[in-house]
């Protein structure tokens, strides 16, 4: 937990939900013991497509679809959605969710690794969501910045670890230490890359706003320095 629970029970309980489709597939993936983006950061991805209002989203891990529905039920009416999953078993149920909520000519779900499937795909996006395997990002960033319009956002979920990552490399389990190396150094690419200006937020269980610099920002860098 990296913010208060006392203070993120009163938050959310100052929410005022979703559609009831959305709500209802809160509850079945709760059931279903499936992972989701935390409420709090629901609240926040809404605000965020209500500013934005990207038309061309990129997600990296679709699970069942919640969040894919969330962006195409609260963003742009015309946007248009690519997700991509890796779980089989996920993969049925998420088609099927799209389907049921009337939104599956406007997503396109891609199956398969996401490295692999980013390197075969083309166009710009104004807006990309991680939600995939923490110890990827890393290896996800290069594709990830080709595909990022200049301008466009990368927002990355889960990105500390419930705290760990401010713990010693010893204090963090033997089974966890690959995912907290390659997320400190995720961390760091963000904040030090030139072509991005990068913010950390603890909010659920800590996100990152990045946004790609245009052309003319990185002249007025270039002239600063």
């Amino acid at each position: 937990m990296i913010v208060d629970k006392r203070m993120i029970t009163y938050i959310n309980s100052l929410d005022t939900g979703h559609t009831p489709f959305l709500e209802e597939l809160l509850a079945q993936a709760k059931r279903d013991r499936v992972p989701v983006i935390r409420r709090e950061m629901q609240s926040f991805l809404k605000v965020f497509l209500a500013m934005q209002m990207p038309k061309r989203i990129l997600e990296v891990g679709t699970a069942v679809g919640f969040s894919t529905l969330l962006m195409a039920q609260y963003g742009a009416p015309d946007a248009r959605i690519t997700t991509i999953e890796n779980y089989e078993k996920r993969i049925p149920i998420a088609r099927e969710n799209f389907a049921r909520a009337g939104e599956e000519n406007r997503i396109t779900l891609l199956e398969g690794d996401a490295q692999e499937i980013m390197r075969g795909l083309s166009g710009l996006y104004d807006f990309i969501f991680m939600d995939a395997a923490k110890g990827q990002y890393i290896n996800f960033l290069p594709e990830v910045m080709r595909l990022l319009a200049p301008g466009g956002v990368l927002i990355s979920d889960n990105v500390l670890q419930d705290g760990d990552l401010i713990e010693s490399h010893f204090a963090v389990e033997r089974r966890n230490r690959t995912i907290y190396k390659r997320m400190r150094e995720y961390l760091y690419e963000l904040k030090h890359r030139e072509d991005l200006v990068t913010s950390i937020i603890p909010l659920g269980d800590g996100i990152t706003v990045s946004v790609k610099r245009t052309p003319e920002n990185e002249s007025e860098t270039e002239e600063r320095i």
